[in-house]
């Protein structure tokens, strides 16, 4: 079982910078493949970045490429997107996702969430 607790959303200017942090509990962090989505009001969820459990892959969203960047620090047990060049339509609900498994997209492959941290992005 994995606890998941995002922390660093906020309001923001457009072309600002905002990190995420998502924090996990258990001793089995470091094997699970993590990710990152959002959700805004009205829309799916929708996948932004994935990190596997070493650190060694990542995928990003077209939408978010060469502006986010997801790493993990697997001895603090916490995964982090940092967010560059922020937009407007960046403005969603950010959830972080663990799953004991390869790296994935899909939000239905992933087992455990967070309750999601809210980044608004002012134009």
């Amino acid at each position: 079982q994995v606890q998941l607790v995002e922390s660093g959303g906020g309001l923001v200017q457009a072309g600002g910078s905002l990190r995420l942090s998502c924090a996990a509990s258990g001793r089995t962090f470091s094997t699970y493949a993590m990710g990152w989505f959002r959700q805004a009001p009205g829309k799916e969820r929708e996948f932004i970045a994935a990190i596997s459990w070493s650190g060694v892959s990542s995928y990003y969203a077209d939408s978010v490429k060469g502006r986010f960047t997801i790493s993990r620090n697997n001895a603090k047990n916490t995964v982090y997107l940092q967010m560059n060049s922020l937009k407007p339509e960046d403005t969603a609900n950010y959830y972080c996702a663990a799953r004991a498994s390869p790296i994935a997209t899909r939000s239905s492959d992933y087992n455990y969430w967070g309750q999601g941290t809210q980044v608004t992005v002012s134009s």
